[in-house]
């Protein structure tokens, strides 16, 4: 199974149109910009209200650049030049601080002089915004292919590593709940294993925030090579992974310190599983329905008295 994955859409960020914010798509694409562009996208990243502050003369000094290298970097992005995108930035800060918890400003890290209330907001800023933007940017085709694709299926495997494993184990549990053949993995051998004996009819579904780590790369290679239906669950576009998938599923999440970012895309992830676990239960509605009566009955007896 060779062929490029069916049903992408342009996810460029223009005008907004597509949900996600300037800063996230800055985010997604900073692995692969050129040192120079680089540098633009860092700069801005710690101090979004630079690009309303500076010249464009401006800002390729502080950056250690070119005027070029500025004009370039917002044509990655999707813009005409620097007016068009310091135009829109200017038009999304606004829209964020109006939109911000209390004092925290979009951008803002979590710093020393924070308090703990501070901090708390700032996370919480982080993960609504994180799936505010995957909701908006979200590929409804996709999500149906993927899940009819689920529906359809003799058996699903779902690999993720490190924070990405939570989301992959939450929709195995989900899935098993249903009555589905669902299949986690902690062990990276086990699910390249498991990939590689896949069949036509069945599903592998990789969930990795980069698109880059090599493991769940592995896992959809092997699957994919085998004739399976393949997903591909990351925050970037055009990663390594999504030459692996037949469908894409992108989170649109902000990395920042202290892994609050990690956290959101954690929390991104989630909505998603939870996107298609509730698109294959909706298919079958009253075995659904029946088959989560039955799952509960199962584990009450190992209830004490008080979760009775």
């Amino acid at each position: 199974m060779t062929a490029p994955r069916s049903g992408t859409t342009s996810r460029t960020n223009t005008t907004g149109g597509n949900g996600v914010s300037i800063q996230t798509n800055i985010q997604a694409k900073l692995d692969d910009l050129a040192p120079s562009m680089r540098r633009v996208g860092l700069a801005i990243l710690q101090h979004p209200p630079i690009v309303v502050e500076k010249s464009i003369t401006e800002l390729a000094r502080l950056c250690d650049t070119s005027e070029t290298s500025i004009v370039r970097f917002c044509r990655k992005l999707g813009f005409t030049g620097y007016a068009q995108f310091k135009l829109t930035m200017a038009a999304e800060l606004a829209t964020e601080s109006a939109q911000s918890f209390g004092d925290v400003g979009h951008g803002a890290d979590i710093g020393t002089d924070d308090s703990l209330g501070d901090a708390v907001a700032k996370i919480a800023r982080a993960e609504s915004l994180g799936i505010q933007e995957t909701t908006a940017n979200l590929d409804l085709g996709a999500l149906e292919r993927i899940v009819d694709a689920i529906d359809s299926s003799s058996r699903v495997i779902i690999y993720g590593i490190g924070a990405s494993n939570a989301g992959a184990q939450d929709l195995v549990q989900k899935l098993l709940r249903i009555g589905r053949v669902a299949i986690g993995f902690h062990d990276a051998h086990e699910a390249v294993v498991s990939a590689s004996l896949l069949q036509a009819g069945d599903v592998a579904i990789a969930i990795s925030h980069s698109g880059r780590t090599r493991e769940p790369i592995e896992l959809l290679r092997a699957a994919r090579h085998a004739g399976a239906f393949t997903v591909a669950i990351t925050n970037v576009d055009d990663s390594p992974i999504t030459e692996f998938a037949d469908d894409v599923l992108r989170t649109a999440v902000r990395e920042t310190t202290f892994r609050s970012g990690a956290m959101a895309s954690r929390i991104a992830q989630l909505a998603l599983i939870d996107y298609i676990f509730v698109g294959v239960a909706r298919k079958n509605f009253q075995q659904t329905v029946g088959a989560l009566e039955v799952t509960y009955d199962s584990v009450r007896a190992l209830r004490d008295d008080r979760g009775r």
